[in-house]
């Protein structure tokens, strides 16, 4: 890689062992040698070791050291290398942020968020940040006089790195972190494992955007039974298919299987009875939105509206595709619904019966709790059964919102709704055609008395006589759901995770 003329590259013979440890960015204070994995501390043009780093786990990234890339910064088109690897582990499981090296000399950072990636660079939020614990989920606050939603709170550790690092966090101690997301789509992350905590903003990105070069070669990550491992319950072979899988299945006993801490360290199982039968089968391929995508999860979750004791009943299929990340693909009772989660965070007006996102005004259709009553295959977050979320779902003309929220998350997700005969000619269940059958999706019109389904207009006139019929219900408008599933998928976590 060519450095930038008003950078000084640096190398000096490791502490423990003698082998070269090269310094790329003038802001890198840490490195961990590629050959001792020895942690050293850059003091001028002195190295001091201060211990060796645990162990990486393979994730099974297509990223990796010296990968180099382009991305568009303040309209221009910037060169990037990553130059070093940290793997942390939360309330969410493990993720990996890569530092970034740009040709300027400073460095970025490439995360994990919600099953896809998001790249964010330091700034200075122009104020003292407060102790994380002054965050209260769904709440605003402001950086740099622009407003964010907090949509994560919580702990985490650092549990290994690799290579060049600006930063590093005392291992496997831990501390406070914050994500903020605006409604423009921007991702806030503040960082407290250090004095000031370190701020970074950024937007998601696709990796196929970022013309990424030097990955791990193709046919490495294809090899069968490189993630393969016995049941912890019934000792069945389970095998990994894909690299950001938090939980799987087993396909005999149909145990949940927490691979937070990699397919090599300590196994997690719980037994699952009252199997559901999805109706696309797990593995099938499709296309759909003009994304070839796979089936690789299925869960069935229940809701009920409070004050009510009458439940519903739905599913969502976790769809991959290789570049484009997850989606999920909605079966209700109202229909079927295509929903991705949203970078961004869509405002709340004060009533909360309506929000705002990316200029588009969607009203409140329903309000209820959700459980995850059954899963299969393999997922990006750490799924359990029994998992519970507050819920609100949205609709407009444009299309669907949904928000689900957590003691110390907040999660939005956006999408539109599908045609039966679109779903069946994807996954090609032309077969399975009836069972595939749901109401067709019609244009919303949002109640102005009751939360009652979509209602599909016929002539001003029918319009006007549901408004009259509904102000005469004597009902509250409280827009309760009553029927159909959720329009989004369950979180992944907040920041980079």
């Amino acid at each position: 890689m060519a450095t930038h003329p008003t950078q000084r590259y640096y190398r000096a013979p490791c502490p423990g062992c003698g082998a070269p440890v090269e310094f790329k960015s003038a802001q890198s204070t840490h490195a961990v040698c590629g050959y001792c994995q020895s942690t050293v501390v850059r003091s001028g043009d002195v190295l001091t070791r201060l211990g060796k780093m645990a162990e990486l786990f393979d994730d099974h990234s297509p990223l990796q050291l010296m990968a180099s890339g382009r991305i568009q910064l303040d309209c221009k088109d910037v060169p990037f290398t990553l130059i070093g690897r940290l793997q942390y582990k939360g309330d969410a499981g493990v993720w990996t942020e890569w530092v970034a090296f740009l040709q300027d000399g400073t460095t970025a950072t490439l995360g994990e968020d919600n099953g896809a990636y998001v790249f964010t660079r330091p700034i200075d939020p122009g104020r003292e940040m407060p102790a994380p614990e002054r965050f209260r989920i769904g709440t605003t606050t402001a950086i740099n006089g622009k407003p964010y939603s907090v949509a994560y709170t919580g702990q985490a550790s650092l549990i290994s790195a690799q290579g060049e690092l600006p930063k590093l966090p005392p291992l496997g101690h831990p501390f406070g972190m914050v994500e903020l997301r605006s409604a423009d789509g921007e991702v806030v992350s503040i960082d407290y494992s250090h004095t000031p905590p370190g701020v970074e903003r950024g937007k998601a990105v696709l990796l196929e955007d970022l013309q990424l070069q030097g990955l791990k070669d193709e046919s490495a990550k294809d090899v069968k039974g490189s993630r393969q491992f016995n049941c912890p319950h019934c000792g069945a072979p389970v095998q990994v298919k894909l690299s950001t899988t938090k939980s799987i299945t087993c396909g005999s006993c149909a145990s949940v299987i927490d691979l937070s801490s990699g397919v090599g360290g300590e196994l997690r199982s719980a037994e699952q009875d009252e199997p559901v039968r999805p109706i696309i089968p797990l593995g099938s391929k499709g296309q759909l939105q003009g994304v070839h995508w796979q089936v690789v999860g299925f869960q069935h979750r229940m809701g009920v509206a409070p004050g009510d004791d009458e439940h519903f009943g739905w599913s969502e299929y976790l769809l991959y595709n290789q570049k484009r990340g997850f989606a999920f693909l909605v079966d209700s009772e109202e229909g079927w619904s295509m929903v991705r989660p949203t970078t961004g965070a869509p405002q709340l007006s004060g009533s909360g019966r309506t929000a705002t996102y990316l200029g588009t005004k969607y009203e409140l259709k329903y309000t209820y709790e959700a459980e995850t009553t059954y899963v299969l295959g393999e997922f990006y977050w750490q799924v359990t059964r029994g998992q519970k979320t507050s819920n609100r779902d949205f609709a407009s003309a444009k299309g669907l919102l949904s928000l689900e929220q957590t003691p110390n998350e907040v999660t939005w997700s956006a999408g539109d709704k599908l045609a039966s005969d679109t779903v069946a000619k994807a996954f090609n269940l032309q077969d399975k055609k009836d069972l595939l059958q749901r109401d067709d999706p019609g244009p919303f019109v949002a109640s102005q008395g009751v939360g009652c389904a979509t209602v599909i207009l016929v002539a001003v006139a029918v319009l006007i006589l549901l408004i009259i019929l509904s102000n005469c219900s004597g009902s509250s408008g409280s827009g309760y759901r009553s029927s159909g599933g959720s329009f989004g998928g369950y979180s992944s976590g907040g920041s980079h995770k």
